[in-house]
């Protein structure tokens, strides 16, 4: 793959700069040019640099697909694209993108061209850097790598996964006294690694397949998870809803979930240890005023969000983790607890399948977990008491690769707030990289399903995927300091499952009728919003029609489109283990337990029954400590002594 010709083809690097950045607002306020032009030059390499860090398979896509575009302009002109000059080049793209399926093609490239050049730009906007001053420390944590354990060791609990849910459950049995080990397949990342590094940089080591995980089904969905001790908590938005009252009804009435009782109480825990408050107006940014101001506009109810952030200094890189430390995720807040009660997180470590006794009296039960080192060798951690929180991605094939996996639903049920963006253009910089990432709720439409967040991401990481190609992708891409961002998640039917048992598992997801009119309803009030807090225009993040100058315009557009034509992202999967009181419905029993076998719970997001229809990072953690708590009244949890037998420890 050219990387030079097909970024210089998608960003018309070479051709002059246009005298307007956005034709489609005249008369708006120029935005500032970068003072180092030569950003342009690096795109190609920070390209490679994205694509190393995705998945093979989509990997070869994207590099497919670039051949394909090169291919074109051979047969076409002679030449492959870093020979054209800069007007065939743009010819080339523009006569492309005039039919559906090639468009297509180029929407699927500029995503990872657009990661690299948003980082270039903004790198070359920046003053040059002076000292760094030094930031916080982190909490200690009990990490070590697992290529340094031995080969054979034993704990009482071992605890798969060190994300929401994870991290609650070993708090909670390390403080019972058990001895207890928590694996976790990502590394440790402190608050000082992440502010030496960009944001793209971190993107890439901080997500599962470099966030490029997508759910196959109509339409596709990028699935992004982290990878960390941490897990998503360290690369989410640090928004934290309390799981709304009609929901934990539902569970409990209609599912027959005992996780859902006492969940109040266990929420207030989780929001204490947490730190949750409302976000403070200071650092709020443009992008959360104009939300506000758009809302007051149109009568509705809207409000700076519920955030696990004291001290929040507005980098908006909550989703590549916080640079400052202010973002309570589960390493600076729950694990150093855990630690601190005998915890310890073996870094590095894949777990490969739970080990079951199925010779004991009274049936098969918990005898430990196999463990993958990075290396390729293996390590085995015995323990009576295994807790699967490894995601409701990872968590089922874990247990089919278990044997454990053969309860008919494992996998199903699988519902993952399918979610939308729009963006406004304003006639004069907004710059939404400025201020919270994820500032203010609207919530005038939740009891429709529908739950608009003001959200901001570093640049060329967002929802929205810039229209145009050649110039007037460069135009778009010169002039993002102009728009504001909007995205909208829907309450989803579960439609999704898992299948598979690999380290990379198939998910399929079909987007349910119901759920595509929400989405359309999704975008038209987001549209709405912008144009009342005083955009020009919005850009749909719909290739056949990208902008919209009025309202009616945009319910114009809207009329004629499916949801499939929106570029479509998906967060928070849950439901693929189940909890419920019918057997033969749910994998899971009402309090954690997985039916078939003694001493292995389930303490993620797989155990919720249904969408839970906000940000799930409180609910998590709350079932979490109701499972742990249904743990140590089994009778497997006997209290031990010390941390989990094996190497020496090392503080970090």
């Amino acid at each position: 793959m050219s990387a030079a010709g097909l970024v210089a083809a998608l960003l018309a690097t070479g051709l002059p700069d246009a005298q307007d950045p956005a034709p489609h607002a005249p008369g708006a306020e120029r935005s500032a040019p970068p003072p180092d032009p030569a950003w342009e030059h690096r795109v190609p390499g920070r390209l490679h640099a994205v694509l190393r860090t995705m998945p093979g398979p989509a990997r070869a896509g994207v590099r497919a697909a670039a051949a394909a575009v090169d291919a074109y302009a051979v047969a076409r002109t002679g030449r492959r694209l870093g020979a054209l000059d800069p007007a065939a080049r743009e010819e080339l793209v523009r006569t492309l993108g005039a039919h559906a399926a090639p468009a297509a093609l180029l929407d699927l490239v500029k995503v990872p061209v657009l990661l690299a050049a948003g980082t270039e730009r903004l790198l070359a906007a920046q003053p040059p850097a002076g000292p760094r001053p030094p930031g916080p420390e982190d909490p200690p944590l009990d990490c070590v790598p697992v290529a340094q354990w031995p080969a054979r060791s034993t704990a009482d609990a071992v605890v798969i996964g060190s994300g929401a849910g994870g991290a609650m459950a070993a708090r909670t049995l390390a403080r019972a006294g058990l001895r207890t080990l928590v694996l976790e397949e990502g590394e440790h990342h402190t608050t000082a690694s992440f502010a030496a590094r960009t944001p793209l940089e971190r993107f890439g080591a901080l997500y599962r397949d470099g966030g490029a995980s997508a759910a196959l089904g109509r339409p596709p969905l990028l699935l992004p998870t982290g990878r960390a001790v941490g897990g998503t908590t360290v690369v989410n938005s640090g928004t934290c809803y309390r799981t709304p009252d009609h929901v934990l009804a539902r569970w409990r009435d209609r599912y027959g979930c005992a996780l859902a009782d006492g969940l109040e109480a266990r929420l207030d825990d989780v929001e204490r240890t947490l730190r949750v408050a409302t976000q403070p107006l200071g650092p709020l940014g443009r992008n959360g005023l104009l939300a506000l101001a758009g809302a007051r506009e149109l009568g509705w109810r809207a409000a700076p969000l519920r955030r696990n952030a004291p001290g929040c200094k507005g980098s908006c890189q909550c989703v590549v983790g916080c640079p400052t430390g202010a973002k309570q995720s589960v390493q600076l807040s729950v694990l150093p607890d855990a630690c601190a009660a005998g915890a310890t997180i073996l870094t590095g470590a894949r777990a490969l399948r739970v080990l079951v006794d199925r010779d004991r009296p009274g049936g098969p039960a918990a005898a430990g977990v196999r463990v993958r080192r990075p290396d390729g060798g293996e390590c085995e951690v015995l323990a009576p008491l295994v807790v699967v929180a490894a995601g409701a991605l990872q968590s089922p094939p874990l247990l089919r690769r278990s044997g454990l996996g053969g309860h008919p639903r494992t996998g199903r049920n699988l519902s993952v707030h399918p979610a939308a963006a729009v963006a406004g253009r304003f006639p004069r910089p907004v710059t939404a990289w400025e201020g919270v990432l994820q500032s203010v709720g609207v919530a005038e439409l939740h009891d429709r399903g529908v739950l608009i967040e003001a959200t901001a991401t570093p640049p060329g990481m967002g929802g929205v995927v810039l229209p145009g190609l050649g110039a007037d992708l460069r135009r778009e891409l010169d002039a993002a300091d102009r728009l504001a961002t909007l995205g909208a998640m829907i309450a989803d039917l579960p439609s999704g499952r898992v299948l598979g048992a690999g380290r990379r598992p198939l998910v399929r997801y079909d987007l349910a009728p119901r759920d595509a009119g929400r989405l359309l309803a999704a975008v038209r009030a987001m549209g709405r919003l912008l144009f009342a807090a005083g955009a020009q225009e919005v850009l749909t993040g719909i290739t056949a029609a990208p902008y919209a100058r009025t309202p009616d315009e945009l319910d114009a557009v809207l009329a004629r489109v499916r949801a499939r034509q929106l570029h479509l992202s998906a967060f928070h999967p849950t439901g693929t283990l189940a909890a419920g009181a019918d057997p033969e419905r749910f994998p899971v029993d009402p309090e954690g337990r997985l039916r078939g076998v003694r001493g292995v719970f389930v303490a993620d997001a797989s155990v919720l029954p249904s969408c839970p229809q906000v940000n799930p990072q409180l609910t998590v953690m709350a079932a979490a400590l109701a499972v742990a708590d249904a743990a140590l009244a089994g009778p497997v949890a006997g209290p031990g002594t010390g941390t989990a037998t094996g190497t020496g420890t090392g503080r970090v």
